[in-house]
């Protein structure tokens, strides 16, 4: 009997060390032994090979780019900041005049793959080191939110040890256009908080912020040739609070900000409707030439600027004059939604006369879906919000799509029935219905070849502080970063919703906000 329980507990204990030391199933990339550990990308990159080692980040750790591009070396810095905020380690960024040996991660554009494009990259790691290669410094920039999301801390070795598990990726964007638009009108977001919501982006890949700076509650960017804009204008917002306004200074700021990470802003003035702000603040904009009083409500529809004066469109080639010549990026919107009080052969010549003012100004117009009704330019893009005629209207005279249904992209709708904050008339939209659909597929007839990108809105009617903001926004932002990033072949809800869940560290670490969504195993 004694060499009988012996034997039992000879198994047992065989049993238990191989349990132990099995891996854990991982989907990407991944350490070694014991500390095997799943890695979550987010946006799913498009190719990946694992090798099952890891690169040891700690004290010894430096970084190193290109020499004689300090465009290069702010992205390698940019890395650093993030790295050390994260590890607490003081890793330094140098320039290299030759490709650096064992400990290094090294940030190049020589010998890129040139099929990668624009945003492309690829992340060589092996034990010795880190290699990031980019056609563009973009592609570097992306890659480097790549690494920032491998960089796992092992908790089995000394404190102070990360690891970045080893393999190649490679990888590129499947849209070149991947948007979140934050409605600043309804009520006013100051510049430190648009800019922490741009870092939130640049998290995840996305390239483009297109704000909404008016709107009929306020005007939020400086005029200066109709400085009535925003001292009038500007003065309040829904609910009757104060309001605020950007001065052209601080619009640069966020407009450099964004540069800096690779995101292009994409600024709106809403027009012929959405425009009590402006009409209350220069009654010759009315086509009774008074003045209404401002308006804190949520009601749309109802004001319009009169389309058959040519008053307005002075007004509208100095606003986009001086708004274009602070906005380096190719885009310029319009607006051009429910503009309810507008007759359509009225609506129809104002959008055909503002395309030419923003033409004339070298921007590419962008526009609500309406605007299909009119003559577009060829590269005009209609995004696609309601009417998914209008989307095919639009491609029909030669236009781009940009993809923003309202059912699956309105960032600003509740999640369900009992969220504080949040609009419903669209749908109540989870983080599975947001992630699950493909905008090459969405509308019959509108194609991948027809569709420049995604974008998620989130209108303020009901959110007032960054805190709203992130908790709208968090963990759908992420989703819709993947479907612009991501081939829809690779992308499946039931393996990404694990990936999703283990990125409420990262939500924690900076300190978003989030919605703890029940359908995310957490």
């Amino acid at each position: 009997m004694e060499n009988l329980k012996f034997i039992v507990l000879a198994i047992a204990a065989a049993m238990i060390v191989t349990a132990s030391c099995k891996p854990r199933e991982s989907t990407d990339l991944a350490t070694t032994g014991m500390i095997l550990t799943k890695t979550s990308i987010i946006p799913k990159p498009v190719s990946v090979t694992a090798t099952g080692e890891a690169f040891s980040l700690n004290s010894k750790t430096a970084i190193f780019v290109d020499a004689g591009s300090d465009e290069i070396l702010r992205t390698g810095q940019y890395l650093a900041d993030k790295l050390n905020a994260t590890t607490g380690l003081a890793i330094s960024v140098n320039e290299a005049q030759a490709e650096p040996g064992k400990g290094s991660i090294f940030l190049t554009l020589s010998g890129a793959d040139q099929s990668l494009g624009e945003e492309g990259y690829t992340l060589d790691i092996t034990r010795q080191k880190v290699k990031l290669t980019a056609v563009n410094p973009a592609g570097l920039f992306r890659g480097i939110q790549t690494i920032r999301q491998i960089a796992l801390k092992d908790t089995l070795s000394a404190k102070g040890l990360f690891m970045i598990p080893t393999g190649t990726i490679s990888d590129k964007p499947e849209y070149s256009y991947r948007s979140m638009m934050l409605d600043v009108s309804r009520h006013f977001f100051g510049v430190e908080d648009v800019k922490q919501v741009i870092e939130y982006l640049a998290f995840y890949k996305i390239n483009t912020f297109h704000m909404h700076l008016s709107d009929d509650q306020g005007w939020r960017i400086e005029i200066k040739s109709w400085p009535n804009l925003t001292i009038h204008g500007g003065s309040t917002q829904v609910g009757g609070g104060k309001g605020g306004f950007y001065t052209q200074e601080q619009y640069s700021d966020i407009v450099k900000f964004a540069a800096d990470r690779y995101i292009t802003i994409v600024p709106e003035i809403d027009m012929p409707g959405h425009t009590n702000a402006a009409l209350s603040s220069y009654p010759e904009l009315n086509c009774d030439g008074k003045a209404p009083d401002l308006y804190t409500g949520t009601t749309v529809g109802f004001s319009s600027l009169c389309t058959r004066k040519e008053i307005t469109y002075q007004f509208i080639d100095d606003v986009v004059r001086e708004i274009c010549a602070l906005t380096p990026g190719p885009f310029f919107h319009i607006g051009g939604d429910e503009s309810n009080s507008t007759k359509v052969d009225d609506y129809i010549y104002f959008v055909n006369r503002v395309q030419d003012i923003v033409a004339k100004y070298g921007k590419r117009v962008v526009g609500w879906d309406e605007i299909a009704l009119s003559t577009l330019k060829p590269n005009s893009v209609a995004q696609c919000w309601a009417n998914e005629e209008n989307a095919k209207k639009a491609i029909a005279q030669g236009a781009k799509v940009l993809m923003a249904p309202a059912k699956k992209t309105y960032i600003d709708m509740k999640y369900d029935s009992t969220t504080h904050i949040g609009l419903h008339w669209a749908a109540f939209i989870e983080v599975d219905d947001n992630y699950n659909w493909d905008p090459a597929s969405y509308i019959p007839g509108v194609t991948k070849d027809n569709i420049i990108g995604i974008e998620a809105p989130l209108w303020a009617e009901t959110i007032s502080t960054l805190e709203d903001i992130e908790y709208l926004t968090f963990p759908r932002l992420p989703g819709v970063a993947e479907i612009g990033w991501t081939p829809v072949s690779l992308r499946n809800w039931d393996e990404y919703k694990f990936r999703l869940a283990d990125h409420a560290r990262f939500f924690e670490e900076m300190g978003i906000n989030y919605y703890k969504s029940p359908r995310v195993p957490w």
